[in-house]
């Protein structure tokens, strides 16, 4: 019998997509169910609150009854348990002791200081738009001259990463920067994963996520 495997997500969470990315570079079979309706944040299903009572967010991996929450807990589970395919993690301990540190980097790092970008306008705007080039410098300097972040292979880093593809134009239209000139080995990085099918089907068009944000801002008497 095929396991029974659910992702509750939501389509613009990053956090989701990185799950959706992982699942798919794994060829793992699953049914993905839409959390939230836009117009309506709080109105979270039961099977939600029953999967994840702590934190009561998206994503959350159903395997076979059993909840696994948080994305970089969710991608490396399915690493763990879908073993057949391509490792998203080195095998090495130091070297995946490194890849958890950037994947912990990105995801502490990048959803923070991009939303401070929208959400804020003047000098702190322009202080969390330094921030971020900040930030993405750090990460195309270990980026290298390297294909992807743990070399030839795509893999946990580049999964971590990858989501925010998407929302570079909300940031970039919102804080009047350009990643490509502030950052051009790692928008070259960006094509080449969206290059890659299990990234191209999972993401949506940057506009589209850019539009998402001019109605959260509306909604929030950001404008």
């Amino acid at each position: 019998m095929a396991e029974a495997v659910v992702l509750l997500g939501l389509w613009v969470s990053p956090f989701a997509q990185r799950c959706r990315i992982a699942l798919a570079e794994k060829g793992v079979a699953y049914e993905y169910k839409e959390e939230y309706k836009e117009e309506d944040w709080t109105n979270k299903s039961p099977l939600l609150l029953q999967s994840n009572p702590v934190h009561k967010k998206v994503p959350v991996l159903i395997h076979d009854g059993k909840p696994v929450c948080e994305s970089l807990i969710i991608v490396q589970y399915i690493d763990e348990v879908w073993s057949d395919g391509a490792p998203l993690l080195p095998a090495d301990p130091y070297a995946r002791a490194q890849t958890r540190f950037w994947g912990d980097f990105v995801d502490k790092k990048i959803y923070e200081c991009g939303t401070r970008l929208w959400k804020l306008k003047g000098e702190a705007q322009q202080e969390a738009k330094k921030e971020l080039i900040v930030i993405l410098k750090l990460l195309e300097a270990e980026l290298g001259d390297k294909k992807y972040f743990g070399g030839d292979a795509f893999g946990y880093v580049d999964i971590t990463l990858a989501p925010f593809i998407a929302w570079f134009y909300t940031y970039e239209t919102c804080a009047g920067l350009s990643v490509e000139a502030e950052v051009p080995k790692l928008a070259a990085w960006g094509r080449r994963c969206m290059e890659r099918e299990s990234v191209a089907k999972t993401l949506y068009d940057p506009l589209k996520v850019y539009e998402f944000v001019c109605q959260l801002k509306k909604k929030y008497g950001i404008e």
